[in-house]
């Protein structure tokens, strides 16, 4: 699936609870200038109002009319059937708001609506890790490919979506990869979001240094701290960190028992990637008890930092080797690590969810104009 060169355009919006930012996407690339209006998060008619305007100001700034509307907004939702509802930032629409049949009788054109943890792992799929890292392979001349991608995002939330063979999973309740629910390995009875996010790193950093929570630095400045670039108790950032690497590694082990991939990383927190990654990597290579005390890996594959050199040259090399035919002399190249490659966006968290929206839409559009056609057959 590759939509670099498509011509058509599709509308996209970034939904924050402050503001709305609109814009339109071509060959994997944005055509206009985004408009920014205020979200009017506690009035549905209003906020409406507001998405409605700034579609049309996009649309009305383009040379050929758009294909599609595809966008992310924050759940819960029935996104197949685009009705959102109980939205914390934004609760206008509570109580189940049919946003995307709105959408589709005002402007007559197909609408896409998902989460934005989705969209983020969809467009490292396409256009960023997934297809980073097969490049990789293949120069390396391994057998070896992948074709499933776990994505996280690290800010305010603990999100997480999931791509296989170019197919986004949403699950029969538009509620799957909801990792954020998971259990919290510092604090078990916790959710593994409350350690997980921007909050789990200002709250942490204010309990070791012994300050209040309302006077912590942000996640940046603790990372600064971190690097020794910014005054502050250093102990106490590079132990936010790691206890952060530490949830998050938790986090993914469980995950990854169920899946069996590429995983990568987004958002704000992803930007201090060096300080947490090997807390997370030491969870996923660590090891697990059974009721007799004997240890086993804690999951089947071995992980790997993709932005580590060293392990890097690993992962790409894997255990290759050549196998006979049985009864014969005829070879063929064996690959037995079963490994996963852990790295950061490669489009940036941003880029990523407007073309997984991108994507997503043309694709539906393509798989249903194949249906179509097989029908009249």
């Amino acid at each position: 699936m590759n939509y670099e060169n498509d011509e058509r355009i599709v509308l996209t919006l970034d939904a924050g609870g402050t503001n709305f930012v609109f814009s339109a996407i071509q060959a994997n690339r944005s055509v206009v200038d985004p408009v920014v209006l205020p979200a009017e998060a506690e009035d549905l008619e209003r906020s409406l109002a507001t998405i409605e305007q700034g579609f049309r100001l996009v649309a009305g700034s383009l040379a050929t009319s758009p294909s599609a509307i595809s966008f992310a907004f924050p759940g819960p939702a029935d996104y197949p059937r685009g009705v959102i509802d109980n939205v914390g930032n934004l609760p206008a629409f509570a109580g189940g708001v049919p946003l995307g049949p709105w959408l589709e009788k005002r402007f007559g054109l197909p609408v896409f609506i998902n989460n934005d943890g989705d969209l983020f792992v969809y467009g490292e799929a396409i256009a960023g890790l997934l297809p980073k890292v097969n490049d990789m392979l293949k120069r390396a001349q391994s057998p070896k490919r992948y074709q499933t991608l776990f994505g996280i995002t690290l800010g305010t939330g603990f999100g997480g979506g999931l791509v296989h063979r170019n197919r986004l999973f949403i699950g029969d309740n538009s509620n799957a990869t909801e990792i954020w629910l998971m259990r919290n390995k510092v604090r078990p009875s916790c959710l593994s979001e409350d350690g997980a996010s921007i909050r789990a790193v200002r709250n942490a950093y204010a309990r070791l240094a012994g300050i209040d929570s309302n006077d912590a630095p942000s996640p940046k400045e603790i990372s600064d701290i971190a690097m020794g670039r910014r005054e502050g108790v250093k102990v106490a950032a590079l132990e936010s960190y790691r206890e952060l690497g530490e949830v998050v590694g938790d986090a993914l082990a469980n995950a990854l028992t169920l899946f069996d991939g590429l995983v990568v990383i987004g958002g704000g927190l992803s930007n201090s990637y060096p300080l947490f990654v090997p807390a997370l990597l030491k969870e996923l290579n660590g090891e697990i008890e059974n009721y007799d005390g004997k240890s086993l890996p804690r999951i089947v594959q071995k992980s790997f930092d993709l932005e580590d050199d060293g392990q890097l040259s690993v992962f790409l090399e894997g255990d290759q080797k050549e196998i006979l035919m049985p009864g014969g002399d005829e070879s063929m190249l064996y690959d037995p690590m079963k490994r996963i490659g852990i790295g950061r966006s490669v489009l940036g968290t941003s880029e990523a969810v407007a073309i997984g929206a991108y994507a997503f839409a043309l694709n539906e559009l393509d798989t249903a104009q194949i249906e179509l056609q097989l029908q009249s057959l």
